[in-house]
């Protein structure tokens, strides 16, 4: 079990799943609109210096999320990727639920467009399981926490579901998001079934869910082995404009991406001791991956070329 994160100092801790949610935001008046941005910036960075703002036993922080993170993150959602989202509808208005997605695009810009999918058009937080590695890069986890998301381990997911939490995983961790361009769209192996055990033992739903798009931002080419071996990275890519254009390769190719979340599997006809029975997990671990996969192939057929 994962060791809950320390708060900022001076921060209020709220409980999970009490459905707390930031102010909300005025509505758009060209008259005064510098002014009141100016003034609610102002009063942001007050609460912050003062340290009166809420956050969760995991760190999160609802005001930081909706201010910082995802106002640029939305700018790619809709302007750069220009995606386009199917199944919404499939997301409960609430109650937990595990999100379980194909992860792919050398770096896992995958996930930040998920969570604005979830935050605008779901309206829920949706609260991501990550690799051990996002959370030893200190400022990297520590923004992570503050966005919402967490460790990828089982014990946090379970505490996240029970509270009533949208959970976001991804099975295929860095052998997805790390794979060759030449096996795009391919799903990778889903691990050992420990989000499908997490579903069951808390009796929630998982709702399967497609990305296409992310595969083209990076087209990983090759991977320099040796300086990933030296740095302790699972890989360093490759792609046709990094390490080649410096900084400038660091900047997504504009594809056009679509997600769809599926009809939800349900769980309901199982007992929580179904987590126990290896034979229960491959089979439930199988049918979501198989989903996925055909999933993706039909909003691959949707797409069509993957720049237009």
């Amino acid at each position: 079990m994962s060791a809950a994160p320390e708060p900022d100092e001076g921060a209020r801790i709220i409980p999970l799943g009490n459905g707390y949610r930031p102010p909300p935001e005025p509505e758009p008046d060209d008259r005064g609109s510098f002014e009141r941005g100016v003034a609610a910036g102002l009063s942001f960075l007050r609460r912050r210096m003062s340290g009166d703002y809420p956050v969760d036993e995991f760190g999160y922080d609802p005001e930081f999320n909706r201010t910082v993170v995802l106002p640029p993150a939305r700018l790619l959602f809709e302007r750069w990727f220009r995606v386009e989202l199917d199944g919404v509808e499939n997301i409960p208005d609430k109650g937990g639920a595990l999100i379980v997605a194909n992860h792919s695009g050398t770096l896992p810009l995958d996930g930040i467009m998920l969570t604005v999918a979830a935050h605008d058009h779901a309206h829920r937080d949706l609260r991501l399981l990550g690799a051990d590695l996002v959370y030893q890069v200190p400022l990297l986890g520590h923004l992570s926490r503050k966005a919402g998301h967490t460790l990828a381990c089982q014990a946090d997911a379970a505490r996240l579901l029970d509270k009533g939490e949208l959970v976001g995983v991804f099975p295929e961790g860095f052998k997805g998001v790390g794979k060759p361009f030449g096996d795009r769209y391919k799903l990778q192996r889903f691990g050992r079934g420990g989000f499908v055990e997490t579903a069951l033992r808390a009796r929630t739903p998982i709702i399967p869910c497609a990305i296409v798009g992310a595969e083209e931002i990076y087209p990983k080419i090759a991977d320099f082995w040796p300086l990933a071996r030296l740095l302790g990275l699972p890989y360093f890519p490759i792609t046709p404009t990094f390490p080649l254009l410096g900084a400038l390769g660091l900047v997504p190719l504009p594809s056009k991406w679509m997600i769809q979340f599926g009809e939800p599997v349900p769980l309901d006809e199982y007992e929580a001791t179904a987590a126990d029975d290896p034979m229960t997990v491959f089979n439930l671990t199988d049918h979501v991956r198989e989903t996925i996969q055909h999933m993706l192939y039909d909003l691959l057929l949707r797409r069509g070329t993957a720049f237009l």
